[in-house]
């Protein structure tokens, strides 16, 4: 038996408590979802009744939720979907949830919670490993919270309907660790069901959106400046004069769109060239610029070492020497997904060296690390991540003379742009303010070292505190910290729940939720404070 407060979650035995599961039965699925016909008797016998085991909360004598769950076949899917099994992984012990009912004024996450973590102890136990469930499309967000997995096409009726999912026994141990921690801290109840006040004042550490100052927020919220006002003209330029010097580069364009767009200028004026190249790939990022060069149809070979894995640039220098026809490099300076830092003295020097172009995706890496671009063909970086300003902006980095080509799109024509003073079409004033508000933070040139002394104090903290940091502290960027997470938590739960006491990490790409990593973003402006009651939040569901 487990009782919180005035609350019993137990399974049901006794005959009131049948009887009362008849009557919320009756409640729920004549009154408010209209799956079965009215009655006199305002109760309602499931067909299954024989065969389930019925998992219930009780207020005192009041029964104001339930559950059902049936190992027996056929189960009621059985019936709404041919050839049920062929949708399930091989050699699965299945059993049936149903019937998931409470009290409209209970609907909250502690009796949910309660419900389903003694579920999920009775699963366990009786050797379950996998159950399945027609969850209503009226709470799929919930469901998918819970790691149910859809399959099939939907059941049931237009007014009612239902999509069929599935939970493993490997989610079953996660979830039943989590809400371990959840009972540990009531508070924490899933957030889909209960709607609590949210922190008044969300904190990002975030890769993007990141935290911004209010001098940026203000920039923005101006009243917007004509693209061809001789007064936006000169800002522009000033913004552009200002990145140039933040990374020693000899011309920069600003686009209209994210660092994925100024990937997309850099593919194109790589296919101007004509010429074979080379990617080098580390992470998420670098395979997404194999991804841009095949769209751009370039010619090229790729090196991939596996994810966080380092650059042995040895062999890269090799093989452009074996391969002389190849005429251009193109790497991720900080791979987001990871936070690993390439080193871009060694790529300067091997592509120097070997008379090779080096071009590199600098979007995580620009006003976090000391970023030169002295001898790099081209690269990319965007406003939304160190820099510490709204997403939206694209920068290309370049110190040769370039031209506009008809072969490009006119979006994505670097020469274009630089034969236009960088504003070829509209602009957004909103933007360019803001980026300019959010520059005059670098002119103190000790930014970027006490962001690296913040890393490093919350790296030691954390491992202080018994969690494992992927990378090591050579190799990686002060902007993200990954955090690997024990098996036994679940990435996805741990970040909606910082998220919802006001702390919002990176958790929910597809590729850190299938590591089951949360990262840290330093990008924009922090304190220790702040990291100080991240870490203590992040504690609290942390069960070694």
């Amino acid at each position: 038996m487990i009782t919180t407060s005035s609350l019993t979650f137990k399974i049901a035995s006794e005959p009131s408590e049948f009887e009362q599961i008849y009557q919320l039965n009756y409640k729920t699925f004549v009154g408010e979802i209209p799956q079965h016909e009215e009655n006199a008797e305002n109760r309602l016998i499931d067909r299954f009744h024989e065969e389930n085991t019925y998992i219930i909360c009780a207020d005192e004598e009041n029964i104001i939720g339930m559950i059902a769950v049936r190992g027996s076949r056929p189960f009621s899917l059985d019936q709404k979907l041919d050839n049920l099994d062929s949708y399930f992984p091989e050699g699965r012990s299945i059993c049936e949830i149903r019937l998931l009912a409470v009290e409209k004024e209970y609907r909250n996450g502690r009796v949910f919670v309660g419900l389903i973590r003694k579920l999920i102890q009775y699963c366990v136990n009786e050797g379950y490993d996998m159950a399945i469930i027609s969850g209503t499309t009226r709470e799929q967000k919930l469901y998918k919270h819970l790691g149910f997995v859809p399959f099939g096409p939907l059941v049931g009726t237009e007014e009612a309907s239902f999509q069929p999912m599935y939970l493993t026994r490997e989610k079953f141990d996660r979830k039943e660790a989590m809400f371990r921690r959840l009972e540990a801290f009531p508070e924490r109840g899933n957030k889909e069901v209960e709607k609590r006040e949210r922190h008044p004042d969300p904190v990002s550490f975030l890769p993007g959106p990141v935290n911004l100052g209010e001098e940026v927020q203000e920039a923005f919220s101006g009243k917007p400046v004509s693209h061809r006002a001789r007064r936006f003209v000169d800002d522009f330029q000033e913004v552009k004069c200002q990145l140039c010097e933040m990374t020693n580069a000899a011309h920069a364009e600003i686009f209209l769109g994210t660092g994925t767009l100024g990937n997309d200028v850099v593919a194109g004026q790589l296919s101007l060239l004509k010429q074979p190249g080379l990617i080098a790939t580390n992470g998420e990022f670098g395979e997404r610029l194999v991804d841009h060069a095949e769209r751009f149809g370039l010619s090229f070979r790729s090196l991939n070492y596996g994810w966080g894995t380092p650059f042995d640039y040895e062999e890269i220098r090799e093989m452009l020497r074996r391969q002389p026809e190849i005429q251009w490099l193109w790497v991720v300076h900080c791979e987001t997904s990871t936070g690993l830092l390439n080193d871009m003295d060694a790529l300067k020097r091997i592509c120097r060296e070997e008379g090779v172009k080096l071009c590199l995706d600098c979007c995580s890496s620009v006003a976090v690390v000391p970023v030169n671009l002295d001898g790099v063909y081209l690269a990319s970086s965007g406003s939304g991540k160190g820099l510490g300003s709204y997403a939206g902006l694209s920068m290309v980095f370049y110190h040769h003379e370039v031209e506009p080509d008809a072969k490009l799109p006119r979006y994505l024509d670097l020469g274009l742009y630089a034969s236009k003073q960088g504003i070829p079409f509209t602009h957004s004033s909103n933007l360019i303010y803001a980026l300019q508000a959010a520059l005059h933070r670098f002119k103190d040139h000790a930014v970027l070292e006490r962001q690296e002394e913040l890393a490093a104090w919350l790296r030691t903290e954390l491992r202080r505190r018994g969690f494992h940091i992927f990378g090591s502290d050579t190799d990686t960027s002060p902007g993200i910290v990954t955090i690997a997470l024990e098996q036994s938590m679940d990435s996805e739960e741990v970040g909606d729940a910082l998220a919802e006491a006001g702390y919002l990490l990176s958790y929910r790409s597809e590729y850190l939720l299938d590591r089951n990593w949360i990262q840290i973003s330093l990008m924009g402006e922090h304190s220790r404070r702040q990291l100080r009651l991240l870490l203590d939040e992040l504690s609290k569901l942390y069960v070694r």
